[in-house]
């Protein structure tokens, strides 16, 4: 089971939506039966097994073990992640584009960055677990109280210097077997956690 799983098939991103798969697709952190989910969801058994049909058939959910109980065979799956994130290339038509209108200080380009950020990553994965190779990235999170919004400003300006310098430093055009990445760092208040709840 993958800690995160990025789900990119328009359909099986609607599958997930669903508030009774999205459910059982939470209690199937466990494997688990469709009797035994039945239970916990206080649905029929045949009306669980309806839903884990489909999340099998588009690869949320797996089978995990088959053993014989009494008359019939039970079929314990369990689901491919404990938390999904779906991609904007399931929503290919409509995904966000960066490109359209960039302004560093807009929240909804950065809304769009980080759109392509989960759609490259997630490609990345894919490609990554086909070709049963590890996936080269770095990530940093953290968290700055400013006193100021002058403070917040200036730490920007400096950051950007930061990066931009770096950047310049270790890019090179010229490269041969180089690869490209992207770099993104974004700034953005922090949300409390009652917020979160809310």
């Amino acid at each position: 089971m993958f800690e995160v799983a990025v789900i990119e098939d328009p359909a099986a991103a609607e599958v997930s939506l669903d508030p009774v798969r999205a459910r059982l697709l939470a209690e199937l952190a466990e494997p688990g039966s469709a009797t035994m989910l039945a239970a916990k969801v206080g649905l029929p058994r045949q009306k669980v097994n309806y839903h884990l049909r489909t999340l099998e058939q588009h690869g949320l959910v797996e089978l995990v073990e088959e053993r014989r109980k009494g008359n019939v065979n039970e079929r314990l799956l369990q689901a491919t992640a404990a938390s999904y994130v779906i991609s904007p290339t399931a929503l290919a038509a409509v995904q966000p584009d960066p490109a359209r209108s960039p302004d560093r200080l807009s929240a909804r380009w950065l809304l769009a960055v980080s759109a392509r950020l989960v759609r490259d990553v997630g490609t990345l994965i894919t490609g990554a677990t086909r070709a049963k190779k590890r996936l080269a990235t770095f990530a940093l999170d953290g968290e700055v109280r400013f006193a100021t919004a002058g403070d917040r400003a200036a730490f920007a300006e400096e950051l950007a210097t930061c990066v931009t310098r770096l950047v310049a430093k270790y890019h090179d055009e010229q490269a041969e077997g180089g690869r490209a990445h992207r770099v993104v760092v974004a700034l953005h208040p922090s949300v409390a956690a009652q917020e979160e709840e809310s």
